[in-house]
């Protein structure tokens, strides 16, 4: 993976324009008019399905979903929440599976640094900490691969309100909790 990345501090972004900015920099960074890059930003409050989500899945009160070419199920963005969509040229050969082992770990090596212990679940994606009544997920990866570029990526689950993953089945996944930063430290 690169040594160095450029890193884009958007800060607030409603889905839309931050699913436009990803674009626009993939674009650039397929025709090699920029290094690879980072974006770090904070999403309105949004539901987002990846090619994978199914209909049971989905908010069941009406909320509004937008459908993405992303991979991964449903997820919900938020305030309080830190999005990372890294763009960068995979190695070859192309190793996708690869490429989300190795967000998780950068994941997991962050969190280290909150002194929150994480790890990696066998057979489901993300971040993952040791809850009261099981694995709880903090954080969430979807990526989508376009010209060997990669484009979507995380969502870390900072000091965000649980409340709107009451609302669907987070990732598809209905055996498992939801989790911030904020609550595992047990402060802000």
């Amino acid at each position: 993976m690169p040594e160095f990345l450029n890193l884009l501090d958007l800060g607030p972004l409603s889905y839309e324009d931050g699913l436009e900015r990803q674009y626009a920099i993939h674009s650039e960074v397929a025709s090699n008019h920029r290094s690879p890059t980072v974006l770090l930003l904070e999403h309105s409050p949004v539901f987002t399905a990846g090619k994978r989500s199914e209909e049971h899945e989905l908010p069941n009160d009406g909320t509004a979903v937008i459908q993405t070419n992303r991979g991964g199920k449903i997820t919900w963005h938020g305030p309080g929440q830190l999005i990372g969509y890294p763009i960068m040229r995979l190695p070859q050969p192309i190793d996708v599976v690869g490429y989300v082992r190795w967000l998780e770990n950068v994941l997991i090596d962050v969190l280290r640094k909150f002194n929150i212990e994480s790890k990696t679940v066998e057979g489901r994606s993300g971040v993952w900490v040791d809850g009261i009544n099981g694995d709880e997920k903090i954080a969430a990866i979807g990526i989508r691969v376009s010209e060997k570029i990669t484009m979507h990526g995380f969502a870390l689950n900072v000091n965000n309100s649980l409340e709107p993953y009451e609302k669907f089945i987070p990732c598809g996944i209905d055996d498992a909790g939801v989790t911030t930063m904020s609550k595992v430290l047990g402060h802000e």
